[in-house]
C-alpha cells in the first residue's frame, strides 16, 4: 500500500473528478447523493486495510489476529469490501446497495444508517456503466490515514461540499451556510474545551465542525467537546455524520428527524441543556404543527406561539428553551425581518424584557445562496454580564462584505473588526451602538439596525419617526419575502412532470 502523501490540490481534484463523471446524467443538487457515499465507503476500507498491514506487522503475520474486531475502527463484512464491488461487472447497484447495508449493519452503534437512502438500483439513473466508471475513478488513490490524514480529508470533503453548493446553485442553501459567517458566529460564542455544542438545524455539520476547528486553530483541547446535531434531510444528515467522522471526530450525535415536531435531545419532559448552539434555521417555514405548539410538551413557547406562515420564532424560542441557564449562549442566522416584522412583536418583546439579547449584526448582502436578501445574525447569552444587562449591542456590517465570482463572504478584516465591536460592546460611530432597553421600548420593540446605528453622513428623516434607511431596510425585506411567495405559488401551480424541486431552506 503506497503512504506517500496526496497534496491537497491534488485530493480535491481527485474529489471533484468523480462530480465530472456524473454531469449531464443527474442534476447537479443530487450528486451529493451518490458521491459522497462512495468516497466514505473507499475510506472506511483504505483504513481498513492499513489497520490490517499494522496488525500483520505487530503479530508476525498471523492473519487471525489481523482480522480482530479490536483492530479496527470500524468493521467491514467479509464480502463487504471496495475490492468485492470494483470486481463486479453488472448489477453494480444492487452489490453497492447489499454493501452499504451489510456495513451498517456491522456498526450498528455509529454508522446505522449513514449511507443514506439514494436509488442505487435504478438503472435508468445511473447506469452499471457510469456506476463502474465512478468506482473506478475513486480507485484511483489510496485513503488511507497515512496519505491523507484526518484534518486534510476533511477539509476535502468540506470542499466538495462548498463545490456542489456552488454547481447546485438554488439548491445550495440546504445544506451549506456560508463558512465564512460560521466562522464569525463560532468567535463571538467562543466555544471551550468539555463544552457541548449543537445545531438544530445542522445540514452538513458545518457549524459544529467549525467549534473543532476553532479549538484546534487555537491549540487548545478539541477531542472532549460534545457535538449534538439534527437534520430533517435524510441524505444531509447522512452528508453530516460521514462530515464529522471524517474528520476525526468521534464524540458526537446526529439525528435525523423534524425538531420542532420531534426533538431529538431531551431528559424527561425537557430539552436537553447545552452551553452552545449555533444555527441557520430553515427561512419562513410555512408547513409546520403550529397547534401542537400552543401546548408543547417541552414548554418551548415561552413566548407565544408563531404565525402559521413563518416558524423562525419557533426555532428561536427551541435553541433558547435548550440552553444551559448559567452557560448557555446561542448565535442564529435570521434573514431581517425577525427583527420588526409586525406579526411577532409580541414575541419579540418578550424576548428583549427577557434580557438575554445580547447581540445583532445586519450583515451585507448575498450571504445567502441564491439570495441577495441580507441576513442577520442574533446573539442569545442566558446569563450575561452584569455590564451588558440591560443593553443590547447592535451592529451595521452591511459595508464589511467581499464579492468574487458571484459569491459573497467576510474577510478577516471583516470578521476582526464585527467581534471587535462585539467585545469591547460600546458605541462605534456609523458601526454600533449599544442600545438600552428604554431606547428599544421607544420603538415598540423593534430591532430595525437603521433605527439605532446612522450612516456617518447622517440620514434622512421620513416624517414618521423612521429613517429613510429603516423604510429602505423593510420594503427591501417585505419585496424579498413578497417575491419568495410568488415563487412558491408558481411551483405550486407547476403541472406534473415539471421537475418540480424541494423548497430551499
Amino acid at each position: 500500500m503506497s503512504t506517500s502523501r496526496i497534496t491537497q490540490q491534488e485530493l480535491e481534484s481527485y474529489l471533484w473528478g468523480a462530480a465530472t463523471v456524473l454531469r449531464g446524467l443527474i442534476d447537479a443538487g443530487d450528486y451529493k447523493q451518490y458521491i459522497f457515499p462512495l468516497l466514505f465507503f473507499k475510506r472506511l476500507c483504505d483504513v481498513y486495510d492499513e489497520e490490517c498491514e499494522q496488525a500483520l506487522k505487530t503479530s508476525g503475520g498471523d492473519t487471525d489476529f489481523a482480522s480482530f474486531a479490536e483492530n479496527h475502527r470500524f468493521q467491514i463484512p467479509a464480502g463487504s469490501h471496495w475490492k468485492d464491488v470494483r470486481g463486479q461487472s453488472s448489477n453494480v447497484g444492487l452489490a453497492l446497495q447489499k454493501t452499504f447495508r451489510a456495513i451498517e449493519k456491522a456498526n450498528p452503534d455509529r454508522l446505522d444508517g449513514i449511507f443514506g437512502d439514494a436509488q442505487w438500483t435504478n438503472k435508468e439513473r445511473l447506469s452499471d456503466r457510469t456506476l463502474r466508471e465512478l468506482v473506478e475513478h475513486f480507485s484511483s488513490q489510496t485513503l488511507s490515514l497515512a496519505r491523507v490524514p484526518e484534518d486534510e480529508l476533511g477539509n476535502a470533503y468540506e470542499y466538495l461540499i462548498r463545490k456542489f453548493a456552488d454547481d447546485s446553485g438554488h439548491t445550495a442553501a440546504e445544506f451549506y451556510t456560508n463558512r465564512t459567517v460560521v466562522h464569525l458566529m463560532t468567535l463571538m460564542l467562543d466555544p471551550k474545551p468539555g463544552e457541548s455544542i449543537y445545531d438544530p438545524t445542522c445540514g452538513t455539520g458545518g457549524m459544529l465542525l467549525s467549534c473543532v476547528a476553532e479549538l484546534r486553530r487555537q491549540k487548545k483541547e478539541w477531542r472532549n467537546l460534545k457535538l449534538y446535531g439534527q437534520e430533517v434531510n435524510l441524505i444531509t444528515s447522512a452528508i453530516a455524520r460521514m462530515n464529522l467522522v471524517l474528520h476525526g471526530i468521534e464524540d458526537f450525535a446526529v439525528v435525523r428527524g423534524d425538531t420542532l415536531a420531534s426533538p431529538a435531545f431531551t431528559e424527561g419532559d425537557r430539552l436537553r441543556q447545552f452551553d452552545v448552539a449555533l444555527a441557520n434555521p430553515p427561512y419562513s417555514v410555512k408547513q409546520w404543527n403550529r397547534a401542537a405548539w400552543e401546548s408543547d410538551p417541552y414548554g418551548r413557547n415561552i413566548y407565544g406561539v408563531p404565525p402559521q406562515g413563518r416558524a423562525d420564532y419557533a426555532f428561536f424560542q427551541h435553541i433558547i428553551t435548550g440552553l444551559n441557564p448559567k452557560s448557555g449562549r446561542c448565535a442564529i442566522l435570521f434573514p431581517h425581518g425577525v427583527l420588526f416584522r409586525d406579526e411577532e412583536a409580541h414575541m419579540r418583546n418578550k424576548l428583549i424584557e427577557h434580557d438575554i439579547l445580547e447581540c445583532i449584526i445586519g450583515l451585507g448582502p448575498n450571504l445567502f445562496y441564491n439570495s441577495p436578501m441580507e441576513a442577520c445574525i442574533v446573539v442569545c447569552r442566558m446569563s450575561k454580564p452584569k455590564a451588558r444587562r440591560g443593553k443590547v449591542l447592535i451592529i451595521n456590517a452591511v459595508d464589511e462584505v467581499t464579492r468574487e465570482r458571484a459569491q459573497s463572504f467576510l474577510e478577516d478584516a471583516h470578521i476582526e473588526k464585527i467581534v471587535g465591536a462585539y467585545k469591547a460592546f460600546a458605541d462605534a460611530d456609523g458601526f454600533a451602538h449599544a442600545a438600552t432597553l428604554d431606547e428599544i421600548r421607544a420603538n415598540d420593540g423593534s430591532l430595525n439596525i437603521a433605527l439605532y446605528v446612522r450612516p456617518k453622513n447622517g440620514a434622512s428623516g421620513t416624517g414618521d419617526g423612521k429613517t429613510l434607511e429603516a423604510v429602505l431596510v423593510e420594503w427591501q425585506q417585505s419585496s424579498a419575502e413578497l417575491r419568495k411567495s410568488m415563487e412558491e405559488l408558481f411551483e405550486t401551480l407547476q403541472p406534473v412532470g415539471t421537475g418540480r424541486k424541494h423548497r430551499d431552506r
